[in-house]
């Protein structure tokens, strides 16, 4: 059996453990299906929505193709094993990002959450993220 998912709220918080990858990333759209499909392979995610394909690229390969690259994003990957039906993980880490006025885009898969910030606000986000942890230990 593997590891079993963490499902309450303090039990997330203070076991998220926020990491902080190197990379810089793209949020960016496309209409062109064809294009989608190529890049799909490359892209760290991608969603469908009604509008387009959304994608999650590197820099540089969104630079490459021509998407606007003005919001270079960095993630930060909770590695809590956070259950799916687990409440309060999202909230709680958007809301102590929000009231330091940094912005943030949530991506939860099936193992971990991941907080994509501005690149420099990444080690200011990293380090409130990490308070937000030791506050919910104690």
């Amino acid at each position: 059996m593997g590891e079993q998912a963490v499902r309450g709220t303090q039990a997330m918080l203070s076991g998220m453990t926020p990491s902080l990858a190197d990379d810089e990333f793209v949020f960016c759209t496309t209409t062109d299906e064809a294009m989608a499909r190529r890049v799909a392979p490359d892209a760290l995610g991608w969603f469908r929505e009604r509008e387009g394909t959304s994608l999650i690229l590197p820099k540089s390969q969104a630079a490459e193709l021509g998407f606007n690259c003005d919001v270079p994003m960095r993630r930060i990957v909770l590695q809590v094993f956070s259950s799916l039906e687990g409440v309060g993980l999202t909230a709680a880490v958007s809301a102590a990002l929000a009231a330091h006025s940094i912005p943030c885009n949530m991506v939860a898969a099936y193992h971990h959450d991941h907080v994509f910030v501005p690149a420099s606000m990444a080690e200011a986000a990293l380090e409130i993220l990490r308070q937000l942890q030791e506050a919910s230990s104690s």
